[in-house]
């Protein structure tokens, strides 16, 4: 395994291995097995594996959240060289975004625009887009592997990825979760044990909208409303539960179709999210 800082050394480290098949794993650190599980899906398709390990400032409406992220590169970097990643690209700020950077991809519409982009900002999906158009420009990489548990940033990507022609085949892993069907994050390292436990009432309470969707409840009011007291009824007050198209995210009154069921809350000073489709993937 080797690891560069630049998109010269990267694209150098790539030269050769051009005409087999590459995978991109976007990465901010922090790994776990979330992102392990990202790294063993590119090992099993591609011949060359690139995690990229880059803590994205534009990305974070709260500085405070921004220097609260965990940086943990050698664990990280131990993690990839064990689940077989070829090329690291980890690079500073400098690299990403140097002097006179004056340029954003920006979504818009309710992709990008509500759900996350309401509660963190316009700029937190235009951070996202920007860099990942960047890292797949850098890379070029025949596959890129997202997690669903992101499921907005998902279909933000899939936006720019289509509008603006870029040839990458976008590949979505199942949630990643714990036994105790937590999805897995780098910010789970934050809650207390006492505050793990109430972070339980999340992946409950989408257990509770799929099995009430699966007995016949198909509005989306009714299944909001048991959601809701899932929550409510561990001291969770989240900030949205909302039912959406998983294309588009416009709002979805029925369900009749695939319709996402997104979910973010804080639970004590975490931002955590989580989500489900129900009606067909």
């Amino acid at each position: 395994m080797i690891v560069v800082r630049t998109v010269a050394d990267l694209r150098a480290a790539l030269r050769e291995r051009r005409g087999a098949s590459i995978g991109l794993v976007p990465t901010m650190g922090a790994l776990h097995e979330g992102h392990a599980t990202l790294l063993r899906a590119s090992r099993n398709a591609d011949d060359t594996v690139v995690m990229t390990i880059f803590v994205n400032p534009a990305q974070f409406n709260e500085q405070s959240d921004l220097a609260a992220y965990p940086r943990t590169e050698d664990a990280d970097l131990a993690l990839a060289e064990a689940e077989g990643v070829d090329v690291v690209f980890a690079p500073d700020a400098s690299e990403v975004y140097p002097d006179g950077f004056a340029t954003a991809v920006s979504v818009s519409g309710p992709i990008a625009e509500t759900l996350e982009g309401a509660e963190r900002g316009r700029a937190h999906f235009d951070g996202v887009a920007t860099v990942v158009t960047k890292l797949l420009l850098a890379a070029l990489p025949d596959h890129a592997y997202f997690g669903a548990k992101d499921a907005q940033q998902v279909a933000v990507i899939r936006r720019f990825v289509a509008d603006l022609g870029i040839p990458v085949t976008l590949v979505v892993c199942p949630t990643s979760r714990d036994a105790d069907g937590l999805a897995r994050s780098s910010r789970n390292s934050r809650l207390s044990p006492d505050e793990r436990s109430q972070a339980l009432a999340i992946p409950h309470a989408l257990e509770e909208v799929t099995d009430a969707a699966a007995s016949g409840i198909a509005d989306t009011e009714a299944l909001r409303a048991r959601a809701l007291a899932t929550l409510e009824a561990s001291g969770i007050r989240p900030e949205y539960v909302a039912f959406v198209d998983p294309i588009t995210f416009a709002p979805a009154a029925v369900v009749d179709g695939p319709v996402l069921v997104a979910i973010a809350a804080r639970v004590g000073s975490t931002r955590l999210i989580d989500n489900t489709v129900l009606g067909g993937a």
